[in-house]
């Protein structure tokens, strides 16, 4: 018997708007993380989403957002990559 549950399973991609690039995601791991492993760097600062270095535009997407500076109306594009996640399915970067 399978313990693994549907959310631990379900692929988590990232998609590079510019290129169509998509980027495996794993629970575990940062979106800076897997976007540097691919070849993409973003500039970092703290890492913990208290400077906002690392702001992203993103065009669409299920975001959980981790940061404490951007706004509720700034979410609804913006993310910081150094601490959000995905929450299932497929985060379109506009990169």
């Amino acid at each position: 018997m399978n313990n693994i549950s549907s959310v631990d399973s379900e692929e988590l991609v990232i998609e590079v708007q510019s290129t169509g690039q998509k980027i495996s995601v794993t629970r575990a791991e940062t979106l800076i993380d897997a976007l540097a492993r691919s070849g993409i760097e973003i500039p970092t600062s703290c890492q913990s989403g208290l400077c906002g270095t690392c702001k992203t535009r993103y065009i669409s997407g299920d975001v959980e957002h981790g940061d404490c500076i951007l706004s509720d109306t700034q979410h609804q594009e913006y993310l910081t990559p150094c601490i959000s996640h995905i929450k299932s399915g497929t985060l379109v970067l506009d990169l």
